[in-house]
């Protein structure tokens, strides 16, 4: 099985030079327009879905240190030199970090016109990889940098990223259209990372009863669920008091 999902990388300062960020937009692009020619769009967003095949892709093109900046120079990278080219080569990168990301959808529609595309679509899916990898998975990580890359036939493959203040790290997510089969079923094609603290992922393939429950309390009455909460928090303590619940 192919592993991917999501890594976990050190959050470090600075910016990456001028000189350096010019060489990688010129390397990423002929790297990905090789891969292009040779194997096609499905194999390139297959491999951009794999986070080690993202992060030696990251250190071939001049970012060789184990930093959470190597996704953001990457897909900075490959937009400025991929999109010039969008309709030569039938790709074209959207979003990116803080602002970037938010006019993911903007973008989105002007290709979807463009291509003849299904827009409202393609919307859907970026706005839902990342509400699912920042609510679904709780894993301690808020995403500030989301990237939607998208061929002229509407396959796409999403590479975002996620900050953990309280331990400095940050973690990469990737997705890839054709795995995704259900957004609520384990639509990653996996997930691997150093254990970092619980992990409660909602979209697991045995989550189902915890969606049920959770989709019934939004649908309930505000005052119901919290009536049952504080009827359930007493039935606990009067059990741990009389030693039957430790």
């Amino acid at each position: 099985m192919k592993r991917s999902g999501f890594a976990d990388t050190p959050l470090h300062g600075g910016y990456v030079p001028a000189w350096l960020a010019e060489r990688m937009t010129r390397l990423g692009t002929a790297i990905v327009e090789s891969i292009l020619f040779h194997y096609g769009h499905g194999a390139f967003l297959s491999r951009l879905s794999d986070p080690f095949w993202f992060q030696a892709l990251g250190s071939v093109m001049g970012m060789d240190w184990h930093s959470s900046g190597i996704t953001t120079s990457v897909m900075g990278a490959l937009k400025r030199g991929l999109n010039p080219r969008a309709s030569e080569l039938g790709l074209y990168v959207c979003g990116g970090r803080g602002k970037q990301s938010r006019r993911t959808p903007d973008e989105l529609l002007i290709i979807a016109d463009r291509q003849g595309l299904d827009g409202d679509s393609l919307v859907r899916s970026s706005r839902l990889t990342a509400k699912i990898d920042n609510n679904c998975i709780a894993d301690g990580f808020q995403i500030y940098l989301h990237s939607f890359v998208v061929t002229a036939h509407g396959e796409w493959a999403v590479v975002q990223q996620g900050m953990n203040t309280a331990t400095g790290f940050a973690r990469r997510y990737h997705w890839h259209s054709a795995k995704v089969r259900d957004f609520v079923v384990e639509p990653h094609t996996g997930i691997i990372g150093a254990p970092a603290g619980p992990v409660m992922n909602l979209v697991d393939a045995q989550a189902g009863p915890a969606q049920k429950a959770l989709l019934t309390m939004a649908r309930d009455r505000p005052d119901l669920t919290l009536g049952r909460y504080v009827i359930w928090k007493c039935r606990a303590i009067t059990m741990c008091a009389r030693g039957i619940w430790t």
